[in-house]
């Protein structure tokens, strides 16, 4: 059986991002969240979709005569920094938007070493979804340890100018209030708060239970 199917992205992601859309619509209407932080919910949707299209997509499914017939193993760099080309560059930028959002989103991106983490695991699973597309759809794609270690980069770098932006009085406030309620930015904002013994947020009240 001989196939060859070519796939792009628009019709994957295009309908997610529409679908994910219309839900924060429906949590800004019902008041659970605010302008900003749908925006910035949205933002983050349309720069995963984006690096979706950028890595992923499109997807070319062949079989048969049309397949790749390159050993799988073949596919791998194992050694950093040698075999690098200027490629490495625009893995950098593309990672530097993620760690933008890390502390903005996530309540585990407190220092620059975490956010290494994160985006290193995030170029890892990058890589394991091209390996596992060209094991199962033999599309030809590679995989590239010196791609892992320029996302990593990225996200760094994104993560130091975040916080300059937090640091910063004209941005400080807009991102918290972008900020989802558990992210780091948050947090470290009310350990600064508490050390310099301004006011406390005030306690949820209790739900009334009415007889």
């Amino acid at each position: 059986m001989d196939i060859r199917y070519h796939l792009d992205s628009a019709p994957v992601l295009g309908p997610a991002l529409v679908l994910f859309a219309a839900g924060t619509a429906v949590q800004v209407w019902r008041g659970a969240w605010n302008e900003r932080r749908a925006l910035l919910q949205l933002a983050a949707a349309v720069y995963v979709a984006a690096v979706l299209s950028l890595t992923i997509f499109p997807l070319e499914v062949t079989w048969g005569v049309y397949a790749n017939q390159a050993p799988w193993y073949g596919q791998i760099n194992f050694v950093p920094l040698l075999t690098a080309d200027i490629t490495i560059v625009a893995n950098v930028i593309m990672m530097v938007p993620a760690g933008l959002l890390l502390p903005l989103m996530s309540r585990h991106a407190t220092s620059p070493k975490r956010a290494a983490l994160m985006t290193a695991a995030a170029g890892l699973s990058l890589e394991a979804a091209q390996l596992l597309s060209y094991i199962a759809l033999n599309n030809g794609r590679s995989v590239d340890v010196n791609d892992v270690l320029a996302n990593t980069l990225g996200g760094v770098a994104g993560y130091v100018l975040a916080t300059l932006a937090l640091r910063a009085p004209a941005l400080r406030g807009p991102l918290l209030t972008a900020s989802l309620p558990r992210s780091a930015a948050l947090q470290d904002d009310r350990r600064r708060t508490a050390a310099a013994g301004g006011p406390q947020p005030a306690p949820i009240a209790a739900p009334v239970v009415r007889p």
